[in-house]
């Protein structure tokens, strides 16, 4: 990290569970910050952003798409009539697995993000994990400058909200987040602007306190009758979108030279108000053309100024001067040199869950390719954000929002190479109340080092709280077993009555139950936690915690997979009605993927518990869910596919011939240990039960045991065959 900031901004979001607002000013380091933390952190961590433009430079996707959330007003605990829907909540399962796991979620731009808005994102989250906690525990990293851009919000839209009890229509008039203690953490060090003078010249605009120096200062670049050069590169900021396009129109038609047309091409999902540039570029040599992305050999950037030299059917040449971001420039005067630009991709990204790894990855769902320029004699202040220029003319007399010449000026690298058209009136440079109260709030309440100490303690106190909080897989187990009394007790009373002794096991009804209930332990366990933490400075030196969390890890770990790991490999037994089957098949697969992450947790902070151990395992756990190992049973066959249907057997079957079931389940163990595997992945205990209880006699026989597939009868066959030849008579 390269500043104490950004430092800090790291740990609280690797190290804490708090929720944070990243802010600074323009060219402190915060979109530098959100590249890198992707691959510093093991968190499950998602990116969004309020509009579709600012997602696909943050890498990921909009608020409303990755929510599926239609636009308008979002009102707490309250619908609004004639809304569309139909999408709300009507997520994919990948979707859902994403939600209930979630670590971490990042929002970028946060200053346009709307109160409201907010506040349906912690509706969705609540559904999907914790209901009774803001964003459902989920933790929250806003980023952004609340002097630049601002929300959308028209008079009866406020009006509305005002009447349901919001008292801004910022981000942190969220109803959710009021309710959070969230920290924030402001950049301090400018790396886009190396001249103090105009440092502390954009430091007055942006807090509206213009002195007449600086107003001298700013004034000094008013020029009306300005000519640039065509090779300076100079670009013009406009308040209005058809100014800009009237320019740029204009100064293309006056050059003399043909006109070569690019289209692009649109491969799935790619939405039209994301558009980089223009679907059918049209560029002549002479046009100031702006890059419009980041080159990946670093031969331009995003909103770098060139002019066409040279246009081919494929290529486009442009001759860029060197600058400070050229990595060639080293301070050396040097000419100007031609870059030849090919057709670059831009990725529509949707989450998914990698089944290899179990983290959240991007899935490409639309590929927008063209060429990566546009016509840049001018663009919209707005659309400038997040860009830098070495030479500008601002058009800013007419600004009509908050922050907007703040925006317009902080774009340039240098107060030498910024020009202004006309003299920019006092009037036009505001800073909206709300946002000066708010930002003396941050200023005045920065977190200290004590206070991260304090933060990371917090954390690993509520991880290991979490971890060995046995209420939610009790309450998900007594919801199936209560599904199962209702639907299953008929056909299957067997199996609910494994259901209803584990649910007693878990919970410790009788006082000799209670020593072995994970619930009741689990409790005992999180008292011993707290103090433990709250006698220690540094959890890493609390020796004795360790020692015991590493014999509680192994006390659970063989309770846990000694109550449910039987009944999660039986799966369920076959239901007729196709609702019920759903309804129950749904809530085993939740107590399934509940149970794997608890086992995984065990097992692998097992040694010495981290916060990194814990990401690391929950990511293999979500990967494991997604690949369950549960016996299907078939319900109906043909005759002719009879000879080779697997048998159906249930894990709570009696077993017909206990010592030949001792006998292999002894060879499994053995076979575990050769093979160095867990013993279940050799041969799940219902294809154990079907061995003994069938006793098959050749290999054609074989194959009609569940769990018996070509590798396990390849591997295996031989000697399961002899051990059972022993047993028959």
């Amino acid at each position: 990290m390269q500043n104490p900031e950004l430092e800090m901004a790291y740990k609280y979001a690797r190290y804490t569970h708090r929720n944070i607002f990243l802010t600074g000013k323009a060219g402190t380091g915060k979109t530098t910050f959100l590249r890198r933390l992707a691959t510093m952190i093991n968190k499950r961590m998602i990116i969004v952003a309020p509009t579709g433009v600012a997602a696909i430079n943050a890498g990921g996707m909009t608020i409303h798409s990755f929510f599926q959330l239609a636009p308008g007003l979002y009102l707490p605990g309250q619908d609004i009539a004639g809304r569309e829907k139909k999408s709300r909540y009507s997520y994919s399962k990948q979707k859902i697995n994403i939600l209930r796991t979630l670590d971490l979620l990042v929002i970028d731009e946060i200053s346009m993000v709307r109160c409201d808005l907010l506040d349906a994102i912690d509706e969705v989250l609540r559904r999907y994990q914790n209901r009774y906690v803001p964003f459902g525990g989920v933790q929250l990293l806003m980023i952004g400058d609340l002097q630049q851009l601002a929300p959308v919000a028209r008079e009866d839209e406020w009006q509305i909200l005002k009447e349901n009890g919001y008292i801004s229509p910022y981000f942190f008039g969220s109803q959710a987040l009021r309710q959070t203690n969230y920290t924030t953490i402001e950049l301090k060090q400018v790396f886009r602007q190396a001249d103090q003078t105009f440092v502390d010249l954009l430091n007055q605009v942006r807090d509206n306190k213009m002195t007449p120096e600086a107003f001298a200062t700013l004034n000094s670049r008013v020029n009306p009758y300005f000519q640039p050069k065509e090779e300076d590169g100079y670009i013009t900021l406009t308040t209005h979108n058809r100014q800009a396009a009237d320019i740029n129109t204009t100064r293309l038609q006056q050059l003399p030279t043909q006109p070569v047309k690019y289209q692009a091409e649109i491969k799935g999902e790619f939405p039209e108000l994301s558009y980089p540039t223009e679907v059918e570029l049209t560029l002549k040599i002479g046009a100031q053309v702006m890059f419009c992305k980041n080159d990946p050999n670093h031969e331009y950037y995003n909103g770098k100024i060139g002019r066409v030299v040279k246009c081919d059917a494929e290529r486009v040449f442009v001759e860029c001067p060197p600058d400070s971001m050229d990595p060639d420039n080293k301070g050396n005067i040097e000419a100007s040199k031609t870059i030849a630009v090919t057709k670059q991709e831009w990725l529509n990204t949707k989450y998914s869950t990698n089944s290899k790894t179990g983290t959240i990855t991007e899935e490409v769902v639309g590929i927008f390719t063209q060429i990566p320029l546009k016509t840049a004699w001018a663009i919209t202040i707005h659309k400038s954000q997040g860009l830098t220029f070495d030479h500008a003319i601002i058009q800013a007399d007419r600004a009509f929002s908050p922050g907007q010449v703040y925006v317009a000026l902080s774009r340039c690298r240098t107060l030498e190479g910024l020009v202004l058209s006309r003299h920019i009136p006092s009037s036009v440079i505001t800073v909206d109340p709300q946002v000066v109260a708010f930002n003396h709030f941050i200023e005045n309440n920065q977190p200290t080092a004590e206070q991260l100490i304090k933060d990371q303690r917090l954390c690993i106190e509520e991880i290991l709280f979490r971890i060995f909080d046995f209420t939610p897989l009790q309450t998900r187990l007594k919801y199936l077993l209560r599904l199962a009394e209702e639907h299953l007790y008929k056909p299957y009373p067997n199996y609910v009555r494994k259901l209803r002794s584990i649910s007693d096991e878990m919970e410790g009804l009788s006082d000799s139950q209670r020593k072995e209930s994970p619930l009741h332990v689990g409790h005992i366990f999180q008292g011993f936690i707290h103090q433990q933490i709250s006698l220690s400075e540094n959890f890493d030196d609390n020796h004795i915690l360790h020692e015991r969390l590493n014999k509680g890890f192994a006390w659970f770990l063989n309770r846990t997979v000694e109550l449910f790991q039987g009944l999660i490999e039986e799966g369920l037994p076959d239901i007729d009605n196709k609702a019920t089957e759903e309804q129950i098949s749904r809530e085993f697969d939740l107590l399934r993927q509940d149970y794997i992450l608890k086992v995984q947790i065990f097992n692998d902070c097992l040694g010495k518990f981290c916060l990194d151990a814990y990401w690391n395992a929950k990511a293999i756990a979500v990967m494991n869910a997604d690949n369950p190992k549960v016996v299907k049973k078939k319900t109906t066959k043909s005759s002719k596919d009879k000879a080779s249907e697997k048998i159906t057997v249930n894990a709570s079957d009696d077993i017909k011939n206990p010592k030949l079931y001792e006998a292999l389940r002894e060879w499994r163990i053995k076979k575990a240990e050769q093979l160095k595997v867990r013993p279940f992945a050799i041969m799940h205990n219902t294809t154990l039960i079907a061995l003994v209880n069938y006793m098959p006699a050749d290999r054609n026989e074989l194959k009609t045991i569940p769990g018996i597939g070509k590798h396990t009868l390849q591997a295996f066959g031989t000697e399961i065959l002899e051990i059972i030849g022993q047993f028959r008579t």
